[in-house]
């Protein structure tokens, strides 16, 4: 199949010339389409669930919102974790799903949910709603709006924010792609009355009234219309407040004077803003505007920011004068760095291979072919990407090493050059060396290139984070080989046969020069190695005991920070921390940062939540958004950790507050995934919240003492200050007021009370009531804040209740509808593994656990050791598989554990490559191993297969084999060991963004290869020469038993004549061979086949579970059985008998065949036994006569020309006597291992020629055609048989689950009420004329097999007759030559000795006597072998008459 189409493209150059173009175009349409990021989005699959409740701690939020929400959507399916946060005001609920959920379905659901569970939420307290559909890589874009230096006045927070809500916001929610905009900081417009308590009681008004009069008098209203003439006159009222005015002169209710009480008559009205919970400032200059630009889930985050970048290019010029918009975190950056560092990693990478390929191929062509592969395979891979939806991005294409891509094409093209420059070839055209020699070594090409596929399937298989950041790399290399292999069945042979020249006289290079000097050193070392193999063997042995060793002792991490360029500082304040003390800690931090670092361009600081609270902070905490500079305008540091480090140190100075440095996309992964940002993150499960806290801030303690733990983080779950209002239940009944009504009226006053809108334009502003600030702002007004009783009397809350401060609950969180506690940390300078590890041990030594109370480490520790796990699975099956592979290339276990010996062997080189670089184990490092297995194995397969060639020509010379296999494919190993590693070089050393987390992959890559190369090349032959010389003493005769066996042959075979086996005792054994054992074998299964039942139709059962009947989840379960026509299971009943008839006679045949084999090869060894025996006597007889001339000649007697014809005549004796020899040994070896069993030599003589006459043998053939021909007439009725209808009937049952109508009654089943089903049906073949042709096609073959019946037995018949006469005629001959040999040849060789002793003939005449013995003796035996192969012939042809 390869060969076919590696001659197709030879030979039709220009198809793939076109072929080829068609690649680069429809790459280079998929490359602009393909979606570029940084990095694979790895966040869960969730949705979120928001609730505001402004007026409710977080206990209260817990209990009447948080919980009921959990219990609701905890049964939906696929769910994989529920985890909540309850804080003042808020509440937040993550529903993690399984991956593989459609996340618009779990929307669909959770929604579902939120409508059943809103009738449990107390009314009035909040309305649950999703979250916008995006991840923890959708905020791409954020900017803060701003005023310009000059119009601070004019444009302050309320203006900036009314400009971002209302201009900015709304334009940029129809940008596709964009799921929401989340706005942050400024202050959010309202018109606010602020009521004056005392004048409200004095006018005996209640907040209730001012509410209702707002309501009432705020709205329009349409009258229909009136008929105007010929018209229609539409009725419309204008009754919307419009201003402030609008609102003081609402009428409340007439006084006593009967005068009306307005608004403006209690209360004042002004711009105000409602409360907020966060802001957002810029650098150290103050409060600006700004927003969060979410992306929804699954886009292209390049082509939205484009977008969002395009649309705010047209909001700007809209903006008023004064006013700016400046973006401060946008995602191109990170991703243009990223990409940066994958397009500088490929171009260094692409070079050094190209220059490593001209290098060893000493050709700029032969490097342009291969290099030229490497565009074209990511074309190819780029078109794959875009299929399977794989996005372009640091772990997709930064793991791509072209040396691996271009190594089949390496063996392509250097087994063309290698052909080219031989001599041997000089004569074949370039087509045909490249088909031939691509043809040659493509095997080997292909399983290297499958064994790298095969090596990242177990990748494909992980799941979780490390399955989300990994397995697009996986998918992209592999789209990448599958290019590269069908580039080289395709591509590379046709352009090597175009361009490559053939040189008829290759002159070496520098490339030959390199490698011939390479050679001979690495022979030189290899002998050496030879003369000490259990050194070197024990040494590489060592060396895996300690990298092992080295291994279980190194720490370990998830995976190596990103460097995004900028830092998200997470600065924290005392609990309980005003907004605005806040706001001015993070403006002395931003100026101190912006002030002392140089590397700073500017610091957006966001406080609190934002309008969409999907990152719950509380207001005591920020995130500072430190914009850096590139990093070569840096001064103060050179590493991101060094600057953390420092800017910790400076801002330590500032009291009451703590940061913790990380990155602005990572903090948002490690939130979104664990809920909690830190690296580390520990919970302590529980009920109790004053246990909790103490045990939390316990382990705070003691994670503060690891070493590498920093940005210790201890979650304030209680200590907030709090106001309780404690009811005295006795005076309200007292009163006849309800608690209602008082919360209602401490709610109002004090956080407001929203009572309408006013709109200006198309801009909605709130109408918010409270009282006067200086009327809210203490506990004694508190206190004396009047409550309204049922008969219009006012009492102050003193009365009804007790008021007193307390530290009351902060925060709630829970996981798995369980209460928990955060303390995290990051962590600098150290391995997270054995970071954890130190806690752990210090936790379980120091801090023991009460009852049902438990602790769990989470955070990228969690992410570590699930990834440990499956690569625990990964990792063994990646083996297996390799292995597998090896064993079907070369079909042989031992082949293959020679060629496997090269991973533990690459596997000392990635470990000790990890420890000198200073790397944890981390799974990028693990993803790399895996990589590493499949490439080391690589040069073994080209040596091994190497090995295999020259065995297979012939080589026997274990050490000959090795050093000629190792000199002919010492360049191919060199370079594909040299581009694999060096290819990668550039990731190691890079030191780009993302850089961190490609290098410990490079490095055990490239650490692996070396010492897989250096130690293959030592190793490997070293275990071959053993594992070859056991297997040449398993399947050889030694050597030395083979010269006994001469001598035992040559000088006793007359003696030992009583041991031989007879023809008969042969015959026997090997009719119990092999051969015929497998024929019984045949007969017992025929057999078996007879006796089956001929009804064989399948039984069908079958299950469903899903939307079977409606929206609920049924099951249907089920099973029916076929039948088919009764004649056709009679015909297939004769049909198993006919075939059990006819091995029994193919057995026979078998038989006769073995009978006739063994038969000719023990004759012919009889017949080479008396050959043997006359070429003895005649060696003996030219000896003696040598030694007689040698004396004559050296005394004068002769001249040189007859001595020279004596010792030419005598070297050809030799030389018939050797090939007479070697030819009897290979004969009794084949009858050996015929007949299975120890065979004693030599065989009886012939005692006379009519010993070779044959009689005919029983015909079998003939038998076996008719059965044939009776399967062919039975085929024929189970065709006919086909035409007449089948039948089947069956039986099922189902679940119905829901509401039924029966008998007019609606009843609802469950799932544990089956209603059963019957069913019956005929299948009738349709009449399209196909199985008219098959029993048309039935018929002819029965009339073919008897026309080939009668023709060949004719054939044979005139065929066996000629045999027959040639038989008889050449036993005459050899009668004949028989007689003339006894009576004339045998005596006369005593007489011509006596005589050349005695000087009676001289040389010449000698010397042409003995030739024509020589001839005789070849004529005579050749006669014997004619006869014995013409009897052979007959017999075959008599048992297939």
């Amino acid at each position: 199949m390869l060969e076919k189409i590696i001659s197709f493209s030879v030979r039709n150059k220009l198809i793939v010339a076109l072929f080829t173009l068609g690649i680069i175009i429809w790459g280079s349409y998929e490359l602009t389409r393909l979606p570029f990021d940084a990095l694979p989005d790895i966040t869960d699959n969730q949705v979120q669930i928001i609730t505001l409740s402004p007026a409710l701690g977080a206990a209260d939020v817990e209990r009447l919102i948080t919980a009921p929400i959990e219990l609701a959507t905890q049964n939906v399916q696929g769910i994989k974790q529920i985890r909540s946060f309850s804080r003042f005001g808020l509440s937040l609920v993550t529903v993690v799903f399984n991956e593989g959920v459609d996340l618009y379905w779990a929307r669909q659901q959770i929604a579902e949910r939120l409508v059943q569970v809103q009738s449990e939420i107390p009314q009035g307290i909040g309305s649950p709603s999703l979250a916008p559909i995006t991840t923890g890589l959708g905020e791409i874009y954020q900017y803060v709006v701003k005023a310009k230096p000059g119009f601070e006045k004019q444009y302050g927070p309320m203006e900036l924010r009314t400009i971002q809500d209302w201009v900015i916001r709304k334009q940029l929610l129809s940008t596709p792609g964009v799921a929401d905009v989340s706005s942050f900081g400024g202050l959010l417009k309202q018109y606010t009355i602020e009521v004056n308590q005392w004048q409200m009681v004095q006018s005996q008004i209640t907040l209730q009234e001012i509410i209702d009069a707002i309501n009432a008098n705020n709205q329009n209203a349409g009258g229909s219309y009136v008929e105007r003439n010929s018209s229609a006159l539409f009725i419309r009222t204008e009754g919307l407040a419009e201003n402030i005015q609008d609102l003081e002169n609402i009428v409340l209710r007439e006084s006593n004077t009967g005068l009306g009480i307005r608004i403006k008559d209690i209360a004042s009205v002004k711009l105000g803003h409602a409360k907020r919970f966060g802001a957002m400032c810029y650098n150290d200059q103050g409060e600006v505007a700004g927003a969060v630009v979410m992306m929804l889930k699954g886009e292209n985050s390049m082509d939205v920011i484009a977008r969002v970048k395009e649309k705010m290019a047209e909001i700007t010029k809209q903006l008023p004068e004064g006013v700016e918009v400046e973006a401060f975190l946008d995602r191109t950056k990170m991703v243009n760095n990223a990409l940066s560092t994958v397009e500088t990693n490929l171009m260094e990478g692409a070079t050094i291979v190209l220059l490593v390929l001209i290098l060893f191929l000493g050709q700029w062509r032969a490097g342009i072919i291969v290099a030229s592969v490497i565009p074209l395979a990511m074309l190819i891979a780029v078109g794959l990407m875009n299929l399977w939806g794989v996005s372009g991005n640091l772990m997709s294409l930064g793991a791509l090493d072209f040396g691996l891509i271009v190594d089949g094409a390496v063996i392509v093209v250097e087994g063309v050059l290698h052909m080219m420059h031989h001599p041997t070839h000089k004569n074949m055209n370039k087509d045909d060396i490249t088909v031939q020699s691509t043809s040659r070594i493509m095997t080997s090409a292909v399983f290297g290139q499958i064994i790298i596929l095969i090596v990242y399937l177990p990748i494909l298989a992980l799941s979780g984070v490390e399955g989300k950041m990994f397995i697009p790399m996986a998918q992209t290399i592999s789209f990448a080989i599958v290019g590269a292999f069908v580039l080289s069945l395709t591509y590379v042979p046709m352009m090597s046969a175009l361009i490559l020249k053939k040189e008829e006289h290759h002159q070496p290079n520098f490339s030959d020069r390199m490698i011939d000097a390479i050679q001979r050193a690495y022979h030189k070392r290899l002998l050496q190695a030879k003369n000490h193999q259990r050194y070197v063997i024990s040494t590489a042995f060592v060396l895996m005991v300690i990298a092992f060793g080295i291994l279980s002792q190194m720490g370990g991490e998830f995976i190596p920070e990103l460097e995004e360029g900028d830092f998200a500082v997470e600065t924290r304040m005392l609990l309980g921390t005003h907004l605005n003390t806040t706001i001015e800690g993070s403006q002395k931090a931003a100026h101190l940062i912006k002030e002392k670092f140089p590397e700073v361009e500017k610091v957006v600081t966001k406080i609190g939540s934002g309008e969409i609270p999907t990152d719950p902070m509380p207001m005591e905490a920020c995130d500072m958004i430190v914009v850096l500079k590139d990093k070569k305008e840096w001064t103060s540091a050179k590493s991101f950790d060094e600057l953390a480090a420092k800017m910790g140190d400076s801002l330590a100075l500032l009291p009451g507050i703590s940061v913790g440095f990380q990155f602005p996309v990572q903090m948002r992964f490690n939130e979104l995934m664990t809920g909690a940002r830190q690296d580390v993150v520990c919970k302590i499960y529980g009920e109790n919240l004053d246990t909790l806290t103490h045990y939390a801030e316990k382990l705070g303690q003691i994670m503060g003492t690891i070493q590498g733990a920093k940005d210790v983080y201890v979650e304030s779950m209680t200590g907030m200050p709090q106001a309780v209002i404690q009811y005295d239940r006795t005076a309200i009944a007292q009163y006849g007021v309800s608690i209602a009504a008082i919360n209602n009226i401490i709610e109002t006053a004090f956080a407001g009370q929203l009572a309408g809108n006013l709109y200006e334009g198309e801009k909605k502003f709130g109408i918010k009531i409270q009282f006067k600030e200086d009327q809210i702002q203490s506990l004694n007004q508190l206190e004396n804040l009047y409550i309204d009783t049922p008969n219009h009397g006012k009492i102050p809350l003193s009365v009804l209740a007790h008021i007193n401060t307390q530290n009351g609950v902060n925060q709630i969180q829970r996981e798995g509808a369980q209460r928990r506690i955060i303390i995290g940390c990051n962590v600098r300078d150290r391995d997270i593994q054995s970071t954890v590890a130190e806690l752990q041990e210090k936790v379980n030594q120091q801090m023991p656990l009460p009852e049902f109370y438990s602790i769990d480490y989470g955070g990228t520790f969690e992410n570590l050791q699930a990834a440990k796990a499956r690569l625990a699975i990964a990792v063994p099956v990646s083996l297996l598989l390799i292995f597998l592979l090896l064993y079907f290339a070369f079909g042989s276990v031992g082949q293959g554990i020679l060629i496997y010996t090269a991973i533990p062997l690459a596997a000392v080189g990635g470990v000790f490559a990890l420890w000198l670089s200073g790397m944890p184990f981390s799974i990028s490092a693990g993803i790399g191993f895996i990589a590493l297995f499949g490439v080391a194995v690589l040069n073994g397969i080209v040596l091994m297969g190497e090995f295999n060639r020259l065995e297979k020509e012939g080589w026997q010379d274990t050490w000959e084999i090795i050093l000629e296999a190792t000199k002919t494919r010492m360049r191919p190993v060199l370079m594909t060991a040299t581009a694999a590693s060096l290819g990668f070089i550039p990731m190691a050393l890079s030191s780009g963004a993302g850089a961190e987390v490609q290098r410990p992959l490079a490095v055990v890559v490239i650490g692996g290869i070396i010492t897989a190369t250096i130690l293959t090349l030592f190793v490997l032959p070293l275990l071959y020469a053993f594992y070859h010389k056991r297997k040449m003493k398993t399947l050889s005769v030694k050597p030395v038993a083979v010269v006994a066996f001469l001598i035992l042959t040559a000088g006793q075979a007359i003696h030992a004549q009583e041991n031989s086996n007879s023809l008969d005792q042969c015959l026997q054994w090997a009719n119990q061979a092999g051969p015929n054992q497998l024929a019984s074998m045949e007969v017992a299964m025929s057999e078996l086949q007879s006796q089956k039942k001929s009804f064989q139709n399948e039984t069908n059962v079958f299950g469903e579970y899903g939307h079977v009947n409606s929206m609920a989840m049924d099951y249907r379960l089920g099973l029916s059985q076929s039948f088919s026509a009764p004649g056709y299971y009679k015909s297939q009943k004769d049909i198993w008998t006919l075939e059990k008839e006819m091995t029994i006679q193919q057995k026979k045949l078998t038989q006769q065949q073995i009978s006739i084999w063994v038969t000719k090869v023990y004759r012919s060894i009889q017949i080479q036994q008396r050959l043997l025996l006359d070429w003895e006597k005649l060696k003996s007889l030219s000896t003696n006569a040598l030694d007689v001339a040698e004396k004559q000649w050296k005394a004068g007697e002769i001249n040189s020309t007859d001595w020279a014809n004596v010792s030419q005549t005598h070297s050809r004796i030799l030389m018939s006597h050797l090939e007479a020899q070697s030819l009897l040994i290979e004969m009794q070896n084949t009858l050996s291992w015929m007949v299975a069993h120890p065979v004693n030599f030599p065989l009886p003589e012939i005692e006379k020629i009519q010993e070779l006459a044959i009689s005919k043998v029983p015909y079998i053939t003939e038998e076996l055609v008719k059965k044939q021909i009776a399967i062919h007439q039975s085929e024929l009725q189970m065709e006919r048989s086909k035409m007449i209808p089948n039948w089947n009937i069956g039986m099922s049952a189902m679940t119905i689950e829901g509401y039924q109508n029966v008998t007019g009654k609606d009843v609802y089943y469950n799932k544990g009420t089956w209603f059963p089903t019957l069913n019956a049906g005929i299948q009738i073949p349709l009449p399209t004329g196909n199985q008219r042709k098959n029993v048309q096609i039935a018929e002819l073959k029965i009339k073919q097999t008897n026309t080939a019946l009668e023709w060949q037995k004719s054939q044979k018949e005139n065929e066996i007759n000629t045999r027959h006469l040639q038989d008889v005629m050449r036993i005459q001959v050899l009668n004949d030559l028989e007689e003339k040999k006894r009576k004339t040849m045998d005596p006369s060789w005593v007489n011509w000795e006596s005589q050349w002793s005695s000087g009676n003939i001289n040389a010449f005449q000698w010397s042409t006597q003995v030739s024509q013995w020589i001839d005789f003796l070849q004529s005579y035996h050749q006669a014997y072998a004619d006869c014995i192969e013409n009897q052979y012939q007959l017999q075959m042809l008599q048992i297939h008459e």
